[in-house]
Protein backbone atom coordinates (compact mmCIF):
# COMPACT_ATOMS: atom_id res chain seq x y z
CA UNK A 1 0.00 0.00 0.00
CA UNK A 2 1.39 3.40 -0.90
CA UNK A 3 1.75 6.24 1.54
CA UNK A 4 -0.89 9.01 1.60
CA UNK A 5 -0.45 11.94 -0.77
CA UNK A 6 0.25 15.40 0.58
CA UNK A 7 -1.91 17.67 -1.66
CA UNK A 8 0.27 20.72 -1.06
CA UNK A 9 3.52 19.21 -2.28
CA UNK A 10 2.19 16.38 -4.49
CA UNK A 11 4.54 14.09 -2.59
CA UNK A 12 3.78 10.92 -0.72
CA UNK A 13 4.17 11.30 3.02
CA UNK A 14 5.74 7.86 3.55
CA UNK A 15 9.47 7.41 3.96
CA UNK A 16 10.02 5.26 0.83
CA UNK A 17 8.80 7.82 -1.74
CA UNK A 18 8.93 11.08 0.18
CA UNK A 19 11.65 12.55 -2.01
CA UNK A 20 9.97 11.79 -5.35
CA UNK A 21 7.18 14.16 -6.38
CA UNK A 22 4.39 12.63 -8.46
CA UNK A 23 5.08 15.05 -11.30
CA UNK A 24 8.63 13.73 -11.56
CA UNK A 25 7.67 10.09 -11.22
CA UNK A 26 5.02 10.19 -13.95
CA UNK A 27 6.75 12.57 -16.37
CA UNK A 28 8.05 9.78 -18.69
CA UNK A 29 4.58 8.23 -18.88
CA UNK A 30 2.80 11.53 -19.57
CA UNK A 31 5.45 12.38 -22.17
CA UNK A 32 4.79 9.03 -23.87
CA UNK A 33 1.04 9.72 -23.91
CA UNK A 34 1.71 13.19 -25.36
CA UNK A 35 3.96 11.68 -28.06
CA UNK A 36 1.38 9.02 -28.94
CA UNK A 37 -1.49 11.52 -29.28
CA UNK A 38 0.55 14.02 -31.30
CA UNK A 39 1.83 11.25 -33.58
CA UNK A 40 -1.67 9.87 -34.11
CA UNK A 41 -3.15 13.27 -34.95
CA UNK A 42 -0.28 14.05 -37.35
CA UNK A 43 -0.59 10.66 -39.08
CA UNK A 44 -4.33 11.30 -39.50
CA UNK A 45 -3.57 14.53 -41.37
CA UNK A 46 -1.24 12.64 -43.70
CA UNK A 47 -3.69 9.78 -44.21
CA UNK A 48 -6.47 12.23 -45.07
CA UNK A 49 -4.35 13.86 -47.78
CA UNK A 50 -2.80 10.66 -49.16
CA UNK A 51 -5.77 8.28 -49.04
CA UNK A 52 -8.83 10.56 -48.96
CA UNK A 53 -9.99 9.17 -45.60
CA UNK A 54 -11.21 11.14 -42.57
CA UNK A 55 -12.64 13.86 -44.78
CA UNK A 56 -9.82 13.84 -47.31
CA UNK A 57 -7.45 16.62 -48.25
CA UNK A 58 -8.66 19.95 -46.84
CA UNK A 59 -11.96 18.29 -45.89
CA UNK A 60 -12.98 17.88 -49.54
CA UNK A 61 -12.84 14.07 -49.63
CA UNK A 62 -10.11 14.14 -52.25
CA UNK A 63 -6.45 13.16 -52.24
CA UNK A 64 -3.39 15.25 -53.01
CA UNK A 65 -2.01 14.43 -56.48
CA UNK A 66 1.03 12.13 -56.17
CA UNK A 67 4.31 13.99 -56.47
CA UNK A 68 2.78 17.49 -56.27
CA UNK A 69 4.95 20.03 -54.45
CA UNK A 70 4.62 20.67 -51.54
CA UNK A 71 1.29 19.01 -50.69
CA UNK A 72 2.09 15.38 -51.47
CA UNK A 73 5.52 15.51 -49.84
CA UNK A 74 4.04 17.18 -46.76
CA UNK A 75 1.39 14.45 -46.58
CA UNK A 76 4.06 11.73 -46.78
CA UNK A 77 6.02 13.42 -43.98
CA UNK A 78 2.83 13.76 -41.93
CA UNK A 79 1.82 10.14 -42.38
CA UNK A 80 5.25 8.51 -41.99
CA UNK A 81 6.50 10.96 -39.36
CA UNK A 82 3.27 10.66 -37.41
CA UNK A 83 3.45 6.86 -37.40
CA UNK A 84 7.11 6.86 -36.36
CA UNK A 85 6.46 9.32 -33.54
CA UNK A 86 3.33 7.40 -32.50
CA UNK A 87 5.31 4.15 -32.26
CA UNK A 88 8.34 5.82 -30.72
CA UNK A 89 10.66 4.50 -33.45
CA UNK A 90 13.35 6.92 -34.58
CA UNK A 91 11.42 9.39 -32.50
CA UNK A 92 13.87 12.28 -32.38
CA UNK A 93 14.71 12.15 -36.11
CA UNK A 94 11.03 11.87 -37.06
CA UNK A 95 10.15 14.74 -34.70
CA UNK A 96 12.93 16.87 -36.22
CA UNK A 97 11.69 16.36 -39.80
CA UNK A 98 8.05 16.77 -38.76
CA UNK A 99 8.77 19.98 -36.84
CA UNK A 100 10.69 21.38 -39.79
CA UNK A 101 7.91 20.53 -42.23
CA UNK A 102 5.38 22.34 -40.06
CA UNK A 103 7.65 25.38 -39.74
CA UNK A 104 7.95 25.40 -43.54
CA UNK A 105 4.17 25.05 -43.88
CA UNK A 106 3.56 27.93 -41.49
CA UNK A 107 5.97 30.37 -43.10
CA UNK A 108 5.29 29.44 -46.73
CA UNK A 109 1.51 28.99 -46.61
CA UNK A 110 0.06 30.83 -43.62
CA UNK A 111 2.28 33.65 -42.42
CA UNK A 112 2.00 35.68 -45.62
CA UNK A 113 -1.70 36.37 -45.13
CA UNK A 114 -1.55 37.67 -41.53
CA UNK A 115 0.87 37.91 -38.62
CA UNK A 116 -0.92 35.80 -35.99
CA UNK A 117 -1.80 32.10 -36.40
CA UNK A 118 -5.38 32.78 -35.27
CA UNK A 119 -5.75 35.18 -38.20
CA UNK A 120 -3.98 33.18 -40.91
CA UNK A 121 -5.24 29.64 -40.20
CA UNK A 122 -1.80 28.45 -39.18
CA UNK A 123 -2.62 27.28 -35.66
CA UNK A 124 -2.29 23.55 -36.44
CA UNK A 125 1.04 24.12 -38.19
CA UNK A 126 2.38 26.20 -35.32
CA UNK A 127 1.16 23.77 -32.65
CA UNK A 128 2.53 20.70 -34.44
CA UNK A 129 5.86 22.48 -35.04
CA UNK A 130 6.31 23.29 -31.35
CA UNK A 131 4.96 19.93 -30.15
CA UNK A 132 7.46 18.05 -32.31
CA UNK A 133 10.26 20.34 -31.20
CA UNK A 134 9.38 19.47 -27.60
CA UNK A 135 9.41 15.74 -28.41
CA UNK A 136 12.75 16.18 -30.18
CA UNK A 137 14.34 17.60 -27.04
CA UNK A 138 12.56 15.52 -24.38
CA UNK A 139 12.65 12.17 -26.18
CA UNK A 140 10.01 9.49 -26.57
CA UNK A 141 9.06 8.96 -22.93
CA UNK A 142 8.53 5.68 -21.13
CA UNK A 143 6.83 3.54 -23.78
CA UNK A 144 8.53 3.46 -27.16
CA UNK A 145 9.98 1.03 -29.65
CA UNK A 146 13.25 2.95 -29.37
CA UNK A 147 13.46 2.02 -25.68
CA UNK A 148 12.33 -1.55 -26.32
CA UNK A 149 14.80 -2.18 -29.16
CA UNK A 150 17.79 -0.09 -28.09
CA UNK A 151 17.39 0.26 -24.32
CA UNK A 152 17.35 3.38 -22.21
CA UNK A 153 19.73 5.91 -23.72
CA UNK A 154 18.74 8.72 -21.40
CA UNK A 155 21.54 11.15 -20.58
CA UNK A 156 23.42 10.41 -17.39
CA UNK A 157 22.27 12.47 -14.47
CA UNK A 158 25.14 11.52 -12.20
CA UNK A 159 27.76 13.24 -14.38
CA UNK A 160 29.63 16.05 -12.64
CA UNK A 161 28.34 19.54 -13.34
CA UNK A 162 30.71 22.07 -14.87
CA UNK A 163 30.54 25.59 -13.51
CA UNK A 164 32.08 28.56 -15.24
Amino acid sequence: MSAPLNPLTLRHTGTDTASTPLTTRYTPHVLALFRIVVGLLFACHGAASLFGVLGGAMGQGATVPAGSWPGWYAAVIQFAGGLLVLLGLGTRAAAFVSSGSMAYAYFSVHQGSALWPIQNGGEPSAMFCWAFLLILFLGPGAWSLDRLLFGDRAPRTDAPRVTV
